[in-house]
């Protein structure tokens, strides 16, 4: 399948050569494989967050409301310079403009893939009216590698109040958030589908 250009994702300017942070991969860890609450550990950190309302899968269909399972790098993000100041962080991330999109059509070209509204095709609007996409990391679930149907616009974004289920994404709390961003850089990966054992007496 011929593919056709779609709006570049953000890219940093310079090379950074600083050491990533130690402490491995993030983790998602849950209490049983349907949760859809869980923590994600690393770096550090140990924060708790939402995944999709159908827990986790492997492999991920579009619209099954599941979050993949697996280990994704972390490609770059995006966040809301009108509500917000750009957050700091080693991670490439440009502004949501009015007209971004993101295109969760599998027969469309660019599924998958950012583009710009109106667009023919099936779209997520990036610019939402809440405030789950104030920061949106994009995950390499699906992205570098594409196969239609496995899922799209698969994000780390902020959470619901009370840490309602996401569609497939991986939700934080805003301060969290910016805590995960001072630590991470592209590359930083993080692992869905572990799930920890309850303690046996």
């Amino acid at each position: 399948m011929r593919l056709s250009r779609s709006p570049r994702a953000p890219r940093s300017r310079k090379r950074d050569r600083r050491a990533a942070p130690v402490g491995g991969d993030l983790t998602v860890r849950l209490l049983s494989p349907s949760a859809t609450r869980g923590r994600l550990t690393g770096l550090g950190l140990d924060l708790p967050c939402a995944i999709g309302r159908s827990g986790m899968r492997a492999p991920k269909r579009e619209g099954d409301g599941a979050s993949p399972a697996g280990r994704f790098a972390l490609l770059h993000g995006y966040y809301r310079a009108d509500r917000g100041l750009k957050p700091a962080s080693r991670l490439p991330l440009r502004p949501i403009r009015p007209g971004d999109g993101w295109c969760d059509a599998p027969g469309d070209r660019n599924y998958n893939r950012p583009v710009r509204l109106p667009y023919p095709a099936s779209t997520e609007t990036m610019r939402r009216g809440d405030h789950l996409y104030d920061i949106v990391l994009v995950m390499d679930a699906n992205v570098t590698r594409r196969v239609r149907g496995r899922g799209s616009a698969i994000f780390l974004h902020l959470a619901r109040d009370g840490f309602r289920p996401t569609e497939g994404c991986v939700a934080l709390r805003r301060g969290d958030m910016l805590r995960l961003l001072s630590k991470i850089r592209t590359g930083t990966r993080i692992v869905i589908g572990r799930h920890e054992r309850p303690h046996q007496s």
